[in-house]
């Protein structure tokens, strides 16, 4: 199977009109001599990528939405790309080196296996240097499987279509899948696949997807302390902070779903 037939579900989903495919294959050493800070990163690329295609560069006049360029953003144009990883690939590291390569708005879809992951990264021009780009942040959804989707996935791709997007302009749309993304990283916590358009829910969303995450790493390290804890006053302090931490992982993921505390 091809990588890009193994990503046809997410791909199609994306339902991206013909004129702005361009297919292409994306040579590694294009990739080496412009996301490899590192030989350690170089050795990744090398190592870990099978094969790049450049699926699609959507554009005012492939897409007929208009671009949005100011002194920090441009969205002349929004890359779609596709990657398939080898096994041992170090696929978290390869997802940022490419996104950080890629000078436009990209939109990722990386496959290890039987298992993709789409993924953004917003960017703004660095500043005093000159046409240098930086990443803003990096948001992943992973372990989808494109041929078998779950219930949760299934609404996920479902609304990923271009026409589905809010389409002011090129930033909107990357915003649109951006917001999908983690809508999706949302559900796996929550249980609940849910679409938030104000940008209050957004934002409120963002912020418990944030916390969530530092909620377990948090209580994570406190549970080791537990396990290495040889006084008996010890362990009661760690696990009555432990409780703590689950009830505050408890208002996190009410917040996904748009409840109040």
């Amino acid at each position: 199977m091809t990588e890009v037939a193994a990503t046809d579900p997410i791909i199609s989903a994306l339902d991206l009109p013909p004129r702005a495919r361009l297919d292409m294959r994306v040579p590694k050493k294009a990739l080496l001599e412009q996301g490899a800070p590192t030989t350690a990163d170089k050795r990744a690329i090398q190592d870990g990528i099978e094969e790049m295609q450049w699926i699609a560069a959507l554009k005012p006049n492939t897409v007929a939405i208009p671009a949005f360029v100011d002194e920090c953003r441009n969205y002349s144009e929004i890359a779609v790309l596709s990657a398939m990883l080898r096994p041992e690939a170090r696929s978290a590291r390869l997802t940022e080196l490419i996104h950080r390569a890629i000078p436009y708005p990209l939109l990722l879809i990386t496959l290890s296996g039987a298992r993709a992951a789409v993924s953004v990264a917003p960017k703004r021009a660095a500043q005093n240097e000159g046409n240098k780009v930086v990443v803003e942040r990096l948001v992943i959804a992973g372990e989808i499987d494109p041929n078998a989707p779950t219930a949760m996935e299934q609404s996920f791709l479902e609304s990923l279509a271009l026409a589905q997007q809010p389409v002011r302009d090129l930033s909107t749309v990357y915003d649109g899948w951006l917001v999908r993304i983690e809508a999706l990283n949302a559900a796996r916590v929550s249980g609940q696949f849910i679409l938030a358009n104000e940008a209050d829910r957004i934002d409120r969303r963002r912020s418990a997807l944030e916390e969530h995450a530092r909620l377990l790493r948090e209580i994570a390290q406190l549970r080791a302390q537990a396990g290495r804890a040889k006084q008996i006053s010890q362990r009661v302090d760690l696990n009555q902070k432990i409780k703590a931490v689950e009830a505050a992982i408890d208002r996190a993921k009410r917040s996904m779903l748009g409840d109040g505390e």
